[in-house]
């Protein structure tokens, strides 16, 4: 699937962007371990999210849903998985293989975790070091690549672990094997990370201890259903706070949207650009900060963008390179060595496409340096990676000519109707099915 752009345009009206997906694979999880029911809305119907679903069903858990993103969990406990059987193929989700990772490790049963050919590449050594360290027992394919192979029947022990980056993947793997672990578990954070396991753990009433950046449980406790009402995605948000900025006539809000505060960095680096976005209507849903955002456009400057906010906007950043691309001036980013090991190499992939559409810009090892400029057009290579997939669909707003963006099917992994969203708002988008 390609999607074809037209140049120009702007954004106007309103709409509501889907639920986040961090939350959504996270409703399912503890849902799945809670003690009764779980109710969850705003759910994701991405494939991310949806290969979460799978597993936990493969797993003996009853779910109802999703339909129109509500969903009905019916909670085993903690100790209530059953084996599953066969290999459960996670797709394109590295949320879904590490975190379910930690979580398979204080299992009794053994299991196997799969994906596609881009997850088969990523590195999952990352939780495997911490989690060998309680006392999992998990093989892997050289340099610690998927297929996952969980050995069951291990005892685990709470340890503490010093994550040496910043990842909430990684905190978050630990955090939920220290669930089935004997004593505490903690985890050190070199910069914070989005936060969600630990405010949906307390939302199951779990306590989880934070006191000067080191995130603490203890094991063995009960996770208790709940109700969840899952806030637009500022991920998926991101794009059109970036659309709606370099498009001149835009005035676009985006409902619902989740303000968490590990989650905002994509406002506050705009924000320092000089992006005119008002934050309306805030309020608190499940425990998590939603607002409406209002978005105009407006001239931006290039920056240094502070190392600070780097993991607070680690997904936001192939739409922030768009953003760059657009401003008078430098824009430097540094730090995000993260994103060299996404769904694919962003650095790389956002490099060779503003590269193709006229853009001059200098990756570096741990980021990259962009001068603004004009976009020309042409054709994008996506690498199979969803957020640089819409992201050049987002440059055609400012293009001297039409842009073609290849490979574009994994877009339905973390934002299924992200075509028809944009194109109703005022993106000029036709999707080429290439029948």
């Amino acid at each position: 699937m390609k999607f074809q752009l037209q140049p120009g345009g702007c954004l106007q009206g309103k709409i509501r962007v889907p639920g986040d997906k961090s939350m959504s694979h996270r409703s399912v999880m503890l849902g799945s371990l809670a003690e009764g029911t779980t109710q969850v809305t705003g759910f994701l119907q991405g494939e991310d999210a949806l290969a979460t679903v799978a597993a936990f069903r493969a797993m003996g858990v009853e779910i109802e849903g999703p339909v129109d993103g509500k969903m009905t969990i019916h909670g085993r406990g903690l100790r209530g998985l059953t084996a599953p059987s066969s290999i459960m193929d996670m797709g394109n989700s590295g949320t879904s293989m590490r975190l379910l990772a930690g979580i398979l490790a204080g299992q009794p049963f053994d299991s196997e975790l799969v994906g596609d050919a881009s997850l088969m590449k990523r590195p999952m050594g990352r939780v495997i070091t911490p989690l060998t360290k309680m006392g999992a027992s998990i093989d892997s394919a050289p340099e610690g690549r998927p297929p996952l192979k969980v050995n069951g029947g291990q005892s685990l022990k709470g340890i503490h672990y010093d994550l040496p980056m910043a990842s909430a993947q990684v905190k978050s793997s630990v955090l939920l094997a220290g669930l089935f672990a004997e004593g505490r578990t903690s985890v050190t954070e070199p910069a914070p990370t989005r936060d969600h396991t630990e405010r949906m753990l307390r939302g199951f009433g779990y306590e989880v201890d934070n006191h000067n950046g080191v995130i603490s449980l203890e094991g063995g406790g009960t996770l208790r259903g709940t109700d969840i009402d899952i806030p637009a995605d500022v991920s998926s948000a991101a794009f059109f706070l970036v659309a709606a900025s370099i498009a001149p006539g835009s005035d676009l809000t985006l409902e619902h949207v989740g303000m968490n505060p590990t989650r905002i960095g994509v406002l506050n680096i705009l924000g320092l650009m000089g992006a005119d976005i008002e934050v309306l209507n805030q309020r608190e849903v499940g425990g998590e900060p939603v607002a409406d955002l209002r978005v105009r456009h407006a001239p931006l400057r290039g920056i240094v963008i502070p190392e600070e906010e780097v993991p607070l906007a680690i997904d936001e950043f192939p739409a922030l390179f768009v953003a760059a691309a657009c401003a008078e001036g430098r824009t430097i980013l540094r730090g995000a060595e993260e994103l060299r090991v996404k769904e694919s190499d962003r650095i790389a992939a956002m490099a060779e496409g503003l590269t193709t559409l006229g853009i001059t810009n200098e990756p570096t090892p741990d980021g990259i340096i962009i001068e603004g400029g004009e976009f020309g057009g042409g054709s994008i290579r996506t690498f199979h990676d969803h957020r640089i997939a819409m992201s050049f669909a987002v440059a055609a707003l400012r293009a001297k000519a039409p842009i073609e963006v290849l490979d574009c099917d994994h877009v339905a992994t973390s934002f299924p109707n992200f075509a028809e969203l944009a194109a109703g708002a005022g993106l000029q988008l036709s999707i080429d099915r290439g029948e």
